[in-house]
């Protein structure tokens, strides 16, 4: 995958806004405005699945008028031609991939609802733990501009797990939240999670490489995919994951 100067940049900057100690909405508010810069995108929303009550909830947004987002929460989201498609997917998606942009301009949920505030072309993320969505990132761009593509899905791939990882730390500091610290480690395939295991007993990459029979380079790959899927930035964050996980 390619990467330009500046998209290097702002992976760089989200990925150690993701590692930063945040509220559950700062989480989702300040990745918003980084993905509207990377991806030159105009509107951003972001909601967390309510399974109980069967409905999106605890909005936060960029460049969208209230109005019209209270009239998605009492009405829109309940007539939405497109949202559960994208959901369930359970990747990145755009949402031409779901339902054809000629077709979608022909409903209600366009026309009163996505064009109010100029919605045009839409690309979504949501993320899960232990089965569970836990929130999702709802980035568009006007009329004016071009529709996502296969590239713009690369960067949101490579961003999900940090995204996750985030809202997976919020919810262990969530006052009566269930530990998950399992669910974040199960993540792992079998070689991230020993590799994961020797960085919380202390060893160096070269101790690690040495204990597999691999390449420096190898270990290395490995430590960042673990970075990436538990949302930390650097070995110390890795070793408390590991360690929260022998508590329980």
């Amino acid at each position: 995958m390619y990467l330009t100067a500046s998209e290097s940049r702002a992976l760089s900057r989200l990925f150690g806004l993701l590692a930063e100690d945040m509220a559950e909405r700062d989480v989702r508010q300040r990745i918003g405005y980084g993905l509207l810069d990377m991806l030159r995108a105009d509107h951003f929303a972001s909601f967390v699945w309510d399974d109980a009550a069967h409905r999106f909830d605890a909005c936060v947004s960029i460049n969208m008028n209230a109005d019209t987002l209270g009239t998605y929460d009492s009405y829109f989201q309940f007539h939405d031609p497109i949202t559960f498609k994208l959901q369930a997917r359970r990747v990145p998606t755009l949402v031409t991939q779901v339902m054809p942009q000629n077709e979608l301009m022909r409903t209600e949920f366009f026309n009163d609802f996505l064009a109010r505030d100029g919605l045009h072309w839409g690309v979504n993320s949501y993320s899960y733990a232990d089965g569970r969505s836990i929130g999702d990132l709802r980035i568009w761009r006007g009329k004016h501009r071009d529709n996502f593509d296969g590239h713009t899905l690369d960067l949101l791939r490579l961003i999900e797990p940090a995204f996750a990882g985030a809202l997976r730390r919020v919810s262990l500091r969530a006052p009566g939240a269930v530990d998950i610290a399992g669910a974040e480690m199960a993540s792992l395939s079998s070689r991230e999670l020993a590799v994961a295991q020797m960085v919380g007993e202390g060893l160096t990459d070269k101790q690690i490489a040495q204990r597999l029979d691999v390449e420096l380079s190898t270990v290395r790959t490995y430590l960042k995919r673990c970075f990436l899927k538990l949302g930390v930035n650097r070995r110390g964050g890795l070793a408390t994951a590991v360690g929260r996980l022998k508590r329980n």
